[in-house]
């Protein structure tokens, strides 16, 4: 398979689970964004580890303000963050993901992403793979809980909005 081969399936179907989370949290209504379920928390862990595992060298990962590292520490983070911050961070990400998978190239796919701890060693397009499950993952979940609190959940996303 050619490399822009590889980038246009990659980027269809991982700009579509990014789509799919994206759609989960608009859906989502205030009244559910903070109640005990904490839907605002899966959607930003889901993101957090989305931007962390696009980090080519995670080592020198760092959230944008105002974010902060609590998922790394076992914690919640210091306050709720609201939808629009949330939804910023995404769009933040999607745009990161949809640079790293169309910069790749033959070189950059033999590349290898090592996390601090030396415990998750993935070629590029592995840990890409794994990412994308992630984010399927937490979309599902995210959809589920729509589902009980609203009777409501966003359609599946066959692929990106915008494939090239």
């Amino acid at each position: 398979m050619k490399v822009n081969q590889l980038k246009s399936i990659l980027w269809s179907q991982f700009g579509a689970s990014i789509d799919m989370l994206h759609n989960a949290i608009s859906l989502c209504p205030e009244k559910v964004w903070d109640n005990e379920k904490k839907f605002w928390y899966n959607a930003y862990h889901c993101i957090f580890f989305l931007d962390y595992y696009l980090t080519p060298d995670p080592t020198n990962f760092a959230p944008p303000l105002p974010f902060d590292e609590s998922e790394f520490e076992d914690r919640m983070p210091s306050r709720t963050y609201s939808k629009s911050e949330i939804l910023e961070y995404l769009r933040y990400c999607r745009e990161k993901c949809k640079t790293l998978i169309h910069g790749l190239n033959q070189e950059s796919v033999q590349q290898h992403w090592i996390n601090q701890s030396k415990t998750m060693d993935y070629n590029v397009v592995e840990i890409l793979l794994y990412n994308m499950r992630h984010v399927q993952h937490h979309a599902a979940q995210l959809n589920l809980l729509l589902r009980q609190e609203i009777d409501d959940a966003p359609r599946w996303v066959r692929h990106a909005k915008d494939i090239v």
